[in-house]
């Protein structure tokens, strides 16, 4: 027989159990929730404690729900939501002021090699703002609040968010100058790694390039540019990357092989933040001027 919860629960314990189910072991819940794996295991120990029942069963390589976790789990997950929609609302509401903290997410290339150069222009425009760019090739859940804003090279699929395109951003072929004096049946390649694998840049190539080797395969969009210039290749890169850049070559005949639409996306209970509406407005003017040089 379960025993009575003597103390109200913590709303902590339970997002541990959530991301702990969902993840399975404990050094990955650690990693999400940023922090180290015997908190996890601790929290998580509090939360059976208090509920008196055994939620997960501890094996060598990982942590199994029991029958009782599973009953648990589709509820504790309605409480995770609920929790989340409180926060966002929250941070539509309360941000009254033009003042805090707005974070974006971005593709790492574009946002080190276009965006950041050209924010110094508009700091003018946000001086009570702080704003925080994570650069990562995954997409940042914006229902868990993990970014307020998010720049993406792909319309965004999660059903509810609020998305808009701002601007295209085209691809050419380049290499090291010189390489295109090479016979074309003697080109080398630079390919789009794992986690790139499936975009329209790495398909074209694939199709273009067809029995020809790679000599360079990398997940790193900011280190292609690198390896043309060290001469490993013919590459596909966005032309904020390779135009302008002298010890790069643009094919003439390959100059736009195609363009993907840049998009800016964001949930609508944070759109109603005065802060976010504001850094949203700042993109897309940034990005709208210098359209040009994206396409």
């Amino acid at each position: 027989m379960q025993k009575s919860i003597s103390q109200p629960l913590d709303w902590d314990d339970i997002r541990y159990f959530v991301e702990l189910a969902r993840q399975g072991k404990l050094s990955a819940t650690a990693r999400a929730l940023d922090v180290e794996h015997s908190t996890v295991a601790r929290r998580v120990g509090m939360l059976e404690a208090r509920l008196g029942v055994r939620l997960f069963d501890r094996l060598p390589k990982h942590w199994a729900l029991t029958v009782e976790g599973e009953e648990l789990l589709a509820q504790a997950r309605r409480v995770e939501d609920e929790a989340l929609a409180f926060a966002r609302a929250g941070a539509g509401a309360g941000a009254a002021t033009l003042r805090g903290v707005v974070r974006l997410s971005a593709p790492p290339a574009f946002a080190s090699s276009f965006l950041v150069p050209r924010l110094g222009a508009l700091r003018a425009r946000w001086p009570a703002l702080t704003l925080e760019i994570i650069g990562e090739i995954r997409q940042a859940d914006l229902y868990r609040r993990e970014a307020d804003l998010a720049l993406r090279m792909a319309r965004p699929e999660q059903l509810g968010l609020a998305a808009r395109p701002l601007a295209q951003t085209g691809y050419g072929l380049y290499a090291a100058p010189g390489w295109f004096e090479r016979p074309p049946e003697e080109w080398e390649f630079i390919g789009y790694g794992e986690a790139m694998k499936d975009t329209p840049q790495q398909a074209w190539l694939a199709k273009f390039a067809a029995e020809r080797p790679y000599a360079f395969w990398t997940n790193d969009a900011a280190a292609m540019p690198a390896a043309c210039r060290a001469g490993l290749g013919v590459a596909v890169l966005p032309h904020f990357l390779g135009r302008g850049d002298p010890l790069l070559a643009l094919h003439p005949d390959h100059s736009h092989v195609l363009s993907r639409p840049l998009w800016l996306a964001v949930h609508p209970d944070v759109r109603r933040s005065p802060r976010v509406t504001l850094m949203a407005n700042l993109l897309a003017d940034l990005l709208q001027e210098h359209a040009a040089l994206l396409a």
